[in-house]
């Protein structure tokens, strides 16, 4: 037995369990509004933070010592001040950021409480659906999405695809399938507006908040939203059809994606956008985002695909040629991975 592997690894997996300790402290701290509290505040006591949100000063004081050890605020011994970086505020009190991770916290904390749950998945191989999930779960998604749909859709994915952003521009029908909270649609319909939008998807209370944002956007005239799976609604003929982080959940995305490529218009295109994987496990082998992304294919792709009856069971680290292959078998001719970056693939199908 090597005695310094023996305890490199029981280190590695010593600071694995402080993360994720740190990580539900993360979520204290979002969901309580402290750090967007202590953001562009300066340097604020325990007291002064407690005043601003209304919350235990004993529990805030606690908090804010875990927070200092961590070096995510700064600590004045002298004044006994707490404060939050503004390069730190960026990440952990502003969702509109690319760097935004709050969100992750929020998703972390909802998959811990998943956790019997999927134990016993384990033993029996049935699925676990999406909606069966803690409501945290819903949001943080959402919010994770966001910054980068917010940064890559209309500047990068779309650019990346033959001929669609001229489509748009010009006046397109779109569905966006497994839509969520309705991202994804409201941003499109905000830089095409001579272009019309459907999103749907399965869980009802996303649906909800969707047609609420939309709103909120002032696009709700042109981005309509309900409730349905991948194989309801698609009546008529769509230029665009898209499925971002969705097609690996579904129990049968084979059948999800024949059915889009029926409903294309001529000359329609789909857009797949997946989480980043490769084609051979060990091409992922240390690198955090692909560890992170299959974590969550334990958690939460890969149950729900079989809570559907999978057919498949992909999960989200099925690697590029595997989401093609899957494409072509549903009858497309033309397939290309038009894009890839560190945290996703974006793949091109026509008919």
């Amino acid at each position: 037995m090597d005695t310094k592997k023996i305890e490199d690894f029981a280190m590695k997996i010593t600071l694995e369990a402080l993360g994720s300790g740190l990580t539900l402290q993360t979520h204290l701290g979002d969901r309580l509004g402290l750090f967007r509290a202590m953001a562009g505040a300066g340097p604020l006591t325990s007291a002064d933070l407690a005043a601003r949100t209304g919350l235990s000063e004993r529990y805030v004081r606690e908090w804010l010592r875990v927070q200092a050890v961590a070096e995510h605020v700064g600590y004045d011994p002298e004044a006994g001040t707490f404060t939050l970086p503004d390069e730190h505020a960026l990440v952990l009190a502003d969702d509109l950021t690319i760097a935004a991770r709050a969100s992750a916290s929020q998703i972390q904390a909802a998959s811990w409480k998943a956790a019997d749950h999927l134990a016993e998945a384990f033993r029996t191989g049935e699925g676990f659906a999406w909606d069966r999930h803690d409501d945290n779960l819903f949001d943080g998604v959402s919010r994770f999405f966001a910054p980068l749909y917010r940064f890559s859709l209309i500047d990068h994915w779309l650019p990346a695809l033959d001929g669609v952003t001229e489509r748009l521009a010009a006046g397109a029908r779109v569905l966006d399938v497994g839509c969520g909270m309705g991202t994804s649609s409201i941003l499109m319909a905000e830089a095409y507006p001579n272009s019309r939008f459907e999103g749907v998807d399965t869980h009802e209370p996303s649906i909800e908040a969707a047609r609420l944002a939309a709103k909120d956007a002032g696009v709700d005239a042109r981005v309509h939203f309900h409730v349905a799976d991948s194989g309801e609604e698609q009546y008529g003929e769509w230029d665009l059809i898209c499925f971002f982080d969705a097609l690996h959940d579904m129990g049968d995305p084979v059948t999800a994606a024949s059915r889009a490529r029926a409903a294309l218009a001529e000359g329609g295109t789909v857009l797949v956008v997946e989480p980043f994987s490769a084609d051979r496990l060990e091409d992922t082998i240390g690198n955090p985002i692909a560890a992170i992304y299959a974590g969550s294919s334990v958690m939460l792709c890969l149950p729900h695909g079989l809570s559907e009856g999978a057919r498949l069971g992909l999960g989200n680290q099925s690697g590029p040629a595997r989401i093609e292959a899957l494409l072509r078998e549903a009858g497309f001719g033309r397939v290309r991975t038009a894009l890839t970056t560190d945290f996703n693939l974006v793949i091109e199908a026509r008919a």
